[in-house]
């Protein structure tokens, strides 16, 4: 079993978004057996709220079904429990390290970095264009599952 945890600012917007398009297409591809995917924040700002309104019509746009889920924050005990810890963007990362100590174990990077990318998956919270975020996360889920099951 591989066990990914994507995190974003508040578990609201971009990583619930992530962890509902990687069970999409680990789903797709018949190896729902195989991942436990997770997603929290590095905040406690939305701790509980459920996904951001527009977040979720742009899934059900999309058709990828998002199961209930309501914000919560990582820990420190979250480092040895996941074998990936995917973060949205830099600040993220920075959080990450600061409420895990470090990465020894080389498990956190940015979800853009499986696309050839290093850039930040674009805020939707700020930008309000879920249509850009959603591309990017479907681009990296799909390029980091390409990864694990090559």
């Amino acid at each position: 079993m591989i066990n990914i945890l994507f995190v974003c600012h508040g578990n609201i917007c971009r990583s619930p978004m992530a962890q509902f398009v990687m069970e999409w297409l680990v789903e797709q591809r018949g190896l729902k057996e195989n991942y436990y995917i997770d997603s929290k924040a590095t905040s406690t700002e939305e701790l509980g709220n459920p996904p951001y309104p527009p977040a979720r019509r742009k899934m059900l746009q999309e058709g990828i079904p998002m199961r209930s889920h309501q914000a919560s924050q990582i820990s420190r005990s979250d480092y040895g429990k996941f074998d990936y810890i995917i973060g949205m963007d830099d600040a993220n990362i920075r959080n990450m390290l600061r409420i895990f100590g470090g990465d020894p174990d080389d498990k956190i990077c940015k979800l853009r970095e499986f696309t050839g990318s290093y850039e930040d998956i674009a805020d939707p919270w700020y930008t309000g264009n879920f249509d850009i975020t959603y591309d990017q996360v479907l681009a990296g889920c799909t390029a980091f599952l390409d990864k694990l099951e090559s």
